[in-house]
C-alpha cells in the first residue's frame, strides 16, 4: 500500500488533471473531487438538469451514478497502489438502494480494502448527504497492469502524493 499522505492543493490539482485527462467523460459530468486518502475517494456530481433520466420525476440517471462510482472505485486503487499503474474495471456490481434526490448532488465514497499482483478488490457507496443512507452500494475488482502503457497524467499525480507523503 501506498505511504500516508495529506491533500494539498498540488496533490489536488495533480489528481484532478489525472482524471480529466485520462477519463473526459469525467469532465462532461462536472466531476470534483472532495478529498482522497489512502486507498480511498471521495468524488461529487453537482446536480445538473442535463443528467436527468426521467423529465417527470428530475431523477438523475442511474448511468450517471454508475460512472461515479466506477471511477470513484478506480481512483482508490490507484491511490492504493505504490507506483502508478493502469487499471481496467474487470467487475463492477451495484446495488440501486432508492432513487436519487433532485436538485442535490451525488458524492461516492470508495475505498480499495485489498490488492493482489493482479486484482485490486474495492467497496463503495453513493449518497447525497450521509454516507449511511446510500443511493446506491458497489462492490468492484480492477485488473491491474491492464495494458503496458501508464498515462503520465497518473505517473504526475503519483509524484504529487509521494512529494505530499514526505513533507
Amino acid at each position: 500500500m501506498a505511504a500516508e499522505f495529506r491533500m494539498t492543493p498540488d496533490t489536488m490539482m495533480a489528481m484532478k488533471d489525472m482524471l480529466m485527462r485520462h477519463v473526459p467523460h469525467m469532465h462532461a459530468l462536472g466531476v470534483e473531487i472532495i478529498d482522497a486518502a489512502t486507498a480511498q475517494a471521495w468524488l461529487r456530481v453537482p446536480y445538473d438538469e442535463k443528467l436527468i433520466g426521467n423529465i417527470e420525476t428530475g431523477v438523475i440517471h442511474g448511468g450517471v451514478i454508475t460512472t461515479l462510482l466506477d471511477n470513484t472505485c478506480g481512483m482508490a486503487v490507484q491511490l492504493a497502489m505504490n507506483e502508478p499503474t493502469s487499471i481496467a474495471t474487470l467487475d463492477l456490481r451495484i446495488d440501486y438502494m432508492k432513487p436519487a434526490t433532485p436538485g442535490l448532488a451525488l458524492v461516492a465514497h470508495a475505498h480499495c480494502y485489498k490488492t493482489t499482483r493482479n486484482i485490486a478488490f474495492v467497496r463503495g457507496t453513493a449518497y447525497h448527504t450521509d454516507a449511511e443512507d446510500p443511493i446506491a452500494a458497489c462492490v468492484g475488482t480492477f485488473m491491474l497492469g491492464a495494458n503496458r502503457t501508464v498515462p503520465s497524467s497518473v505517473a504526475a499525480a503519483k509524484a504529487a502524493l509521494e512529494a505530499t507523503a514526505k513533507e
